[in-house]
């Protein structure tokens, strides 16, 4: 039995100490909503961010940082880019230093351009780091279905060794060495499923999100190679496999915040949507390195305000005709 402690309760992070709790590891899920944190472990269901899924009885929750994270053998983060390292500085003098840190969250931190790795290895450079990213819906993996994800780290044995350790009867991981790859697969099809919701919300059709999910492939791999990632890792479930799950359905925040920004609705209380936060940055790296990235370009001015979605559609089927192979 591992002593596991999941940083964060959200929908994910409530999911994976649920899948972790079931398969009788002493399972920990820290917040630091004290009030809700209670409410949880009393009523056994996170009713704000995963209603429909029953928790397990094992599962144990706190709002205590360093009762949740002493003895821990592995320690998930599951918060979101923007409050990492927030987040590590306050829990660092809890932390045992030879855990295995697990990075699960999705983004890009917008005022420095860093992903979560080397956030994490600022504050804690002393543990084992590896990265979860996958093609991986909460309420899917809390409820047992099957699922499939990368796990990656500085050095393959590594990996397999973190793979070993979150692999589950229904939650199976594939080790890689492509730290760089995996990030930037999880944190780019995020702002590709905004601008696929944001067609479907407009009312475009199926074909229109067809076309952007193919060409924001195209722009998503680029980037991702010229952020240091490898292309098979880009092909894979971090990266292809991510990206169709999550231009698929409403499930998804992403997807759906960009329904909601293709409709003109107000997103006021619409759930954290990782997108929205990276689409800039994003940008941003693309510009740095020479990177025709247009999708991301015309969404991070949308998203800024200085266009209209129309306006982007019109600027996206205006641009001048290239061979497939050439360019995006």
């Amino acid at each position: 039995m591992t002593r596991i402690t999941i940083v964060g309760a959200g929908a994910w992070g409530t999911a994976l100490a649920s899948l972790y709790a079931r398969t009788g590891n002493e399972t920990v899920l820290y917040g630091r909503d004290a009030a809700r944190m209670a409410e949880i472990g009393t009523d056994r269901i996170n009713a704000r961010y995963l209603p429909a899924i029953p928790l397990p009885a094992e599962l144990r929750t706190s709002s205590m940082a360093e009762e949740a994270l002493a003895g821990a053998r592995i320690v998930l983060f599951v918060v979101p880019a923007q409050s990492l390292a927030t987040v590590c500085d306050s829990l660092a003098p809890f932390v045992p230093h030879d855990a295995l840190l697990v990075l699960c969250s999705k983004g890009i931190e917008r005022s420095t351009g860093r992903f979560a790795s080397a956030i994490v290895a600022e504050t804690f450079p002393e543990n084992p780091v590896a990265v979860l990213s996958g093609p991986s819906f909460a309420a899917d993996v809390a409820s047992g279905l099957p699922t499939a994800v990368t796990v990656a780290a500085n050095g393959l044995d590594l990996a397999d060794a973190a793979c070993e350790r979150l692999s589950t009867d229904t939650f199976r991981c594939y080790a890689s060495g492509d730290v760089a790859g995996v990030e930037a697969g999880g944190a780019l099809k995020n702002v590709m499923a905004l601008a696929a919701g944001m067609a479907i919300g407009r009312g475009l059709g199926e074909s229109a999100k067809a076309a952007i999910l193919t060409r924001g492939f195209v722009e998503l791999r680029r980037l991702g190679e010229a952020l240091g990632g490898q292309p098979e890792t880009l092909m894979g479930l971090s990266g292809l496999g991510d990206l169709v799950l999550t231009c698929s359905s409403a499930q998804s925040r992403n997807f759906a915040y960009g329904m909601a920004l293709g409709r003109g609705e107000d997103r006021t209380g619409l759930k954290l949507a990782e997108g929205v936060h990276s689409a800039g940055i994003a940008a941003r790296l693309a510009r740095e390195r020479g990177i025709d990235a247009p999708i991301i370009a015309v969404l991070a001015q949308i998203l800024n305000g200085e266009l209209s979605v129309d306006e982007a559609m019109r600027m996206l089927l205006a641009r001048p005709l290239r061979r497939e192979a050439e360019t995006a």
